[in-house]
């Protein structure tokens, strides 16, 4: 072999091995390059039990119900399924029902969803874009309409 053939094989060979090794890679986090599910999605999925998840939508408008000391207990809404959540913690200033929420837990059981984090939108003008898209594809969430939470809603 010449010394322009070897490199090839050499060359060859690193592409090989480097393409192998990113195919393993998204084949082990293929579902986890998922930012949220929403609550549809869960509905459809078999989860393992303690699987952590982050569950993405509304806050259903009259579903936030407080216990003693920290624990909530509110509903998660796509439009199309409603999936009731439980949280212990101080909750984000900006939490409020009607309002773009993504948590992140396991669901339990009993099918309610144990949240240990929980993420609100950030000002009244922004709604994840992962919410926005999948509440468009209910057919729920219209540009400018920020459904029961009134107001306007844009995605950045």
């Amino acid at each position: 072999m010449t010394r322009k053939q070897r490199r090839g094989v050499l060359i060859g060979t690193c592409l090989v091995v480097l393409g192998v090794a990113v195919g393993l890679v998204l084949y082990a986090m293929r579902d986890s390059i998922v930012f949220f599910y929403s609550p549809s999605d869960i509905a459809k999925m078999e989860i393992a039990p303690g699987q952590r998840i982050r569950l993405g939508g509304l806050v259903e408008t009259g579903s936030v119900q407080r216990d003693q000391g920290t624990t909530v207990h509110f509903s998660v809404t796509d439009g199309a399924k409603v999936m009731p959540v439980t949280y212990t913690g101080v909750l984000p200033d900006l939490f409020r029902e009607g309002q773009g929420v993504v948590t992140e837990g396991w669901v339990q059981p009993d099918g309610t969803f144990k949240a240990d984090n929980v993420l609100a939108k950030h000002d009244e003008n922004y709604m994840p874009p992962e919410v926005a898209a999948k509440l468009k594809e209910q057919g729920v969430w219209r540009e400018g309409d920020a459904g029961a939470a009134g107001g306007k809603v844009t995605t950045q």
